[in-house]
């Protein structure tokens, strides 16, 4: 064989072998998940998250990747774990909460966060303002503390006849609690009923304060959406079944497992409009130019078994404005 010919054969066999994949050297991007509870009580967030990041072509393992931190309850934990999202060189934080997005916000001024908060960030001091955030935080307002005065009126038409009602507030979560506190005293004293207000940060601390509000003996409780009672379903609505306690709460979710009634948004859906701003991040735009999204849609949901267990009759006018009976 001639050198020439042979030296061809060495070139086509060398473009016969198997070349490495390019995919292989492809990424996708990263995305930080930053929780003060854990997989279960974010389950319903998650969903929404993850809808809401399908819904603009990010399906999680295949275009996108997530990096979860849990505090497990243990808020002290957060800036930690938020510190070791940034070192991972995630794209962008979910914050769930007030305490996670002030632990992100003291962690980074460069990764985009993007954060659900029930009071305005702007009061917060999170964003310039809601149209242009300015910085490196967006996200979601769920306008949760405005929601409680409202919910003290649907538990006031419900039991008119009550004086005395429950008011559930978080201890841990201090910045919104006095703000959603003294909201809901101004509405007290407007349709003139006594406000028992009791404090829980945790776990036991919820089953205390049933106890002592059945000890008060008060007509009814108003749960208002929370961070950490928001992942507490099962146990709150269970205890207001035990003590026979009429409840309604912030959150939907809760009289779809056998709550009396709420009055405010769907955890899913708000983050699956979370997703959809986390999407538009990976996609180029800047958090400081995305609009904090401000949601329209509460609702009104009735659990009926409940009510009939309670041996509540539910006012006609509640029933006209109700976006769902659970029958």
């Amino acid at each position: 064989m001639e050198r020439r010919d042979f030296i061809t054969l060495i070139g086509i066999a060398a473009f016969a072998r198997p070349q490495p994949a390019r995919a292989q050297h492809t990424t996708i991007p990263l995305i930080g998940y930053l929780s003060q509870g854990s997989p279960a009580s974010d389950a319903l967030r998650l969903t929404g998250l993850r809808k809401g990041l399908s819904e603009s072509g990010y399906v999680e393992g295949r275009d996108v990747a997530i990096e979860y931190r849990w505090a497990e309850n243990e808020l002290d934990r957060l800036t930690a774990l938020a510190t070791d999202l940034v070192k991972h060189g995630v794209a962008v934080i979910v914050a769930p909460g007030l305490p996670t997005t002030l632990a992100a916000k003291s962690t980074t001024m460069t990764v985009p966060v993007v954060f659900v908060v029930g009071v305005d960030p702007v009061q917060l001091g999170l964003v310039e303002s809601l149209g242009r955030p300015g910085g490196n935080l967006t996200g979601v307002n769920a306008i949760a503390g405005e929601l409680g005065a409202k919910g003290l009126e649907v538990v006031h038409e419900l039991l008119p006849t009550k004086v005395s009602i429950g008011f559930l507030e978080n201890r841990r979560n201090n910045a919104i609690a006095e703000l959603r506190t003294r909201d809901v005293m101004a509405a007290a004293r407007a349709i003139g009923v006594e406000i028992k207000i009791v404090h829980a940060g945790t776990e036991n601390e919820i089953n205390d304060a049933f106890a002592t509000l059945a000890q008060g003996q008060v007509g009814a409780l108003l749960v208002p959406s929370d961070i950490f009672f928001n992942s507490r379903l099962e146990q709150l609505v269970a205890l207001a079944a035990r003590y026979a306690i009429p409840t309604v709460y912030g959150l939907r979710e809760f009289p779809m497992v056998g709550g009396l009634m709420s009055y405010g948004y769907s955890n899913a859906e708000i983050y699956r409009l979370a997703g959809l701003h986390v999407a538009r991040i990976l996609k180029g735009e800047k958090p400081a130019d995305l609009p904090v999204i401000q949601t329209t849609k509460i609702e009104l949901v009735i659990n009926l078994r409940t009510a009939k267990a309670l041996r509540l009759t539910i006012p006609p006018a509640l029933f006209a404005r109700a976006e769902e009976v659970i029958e």
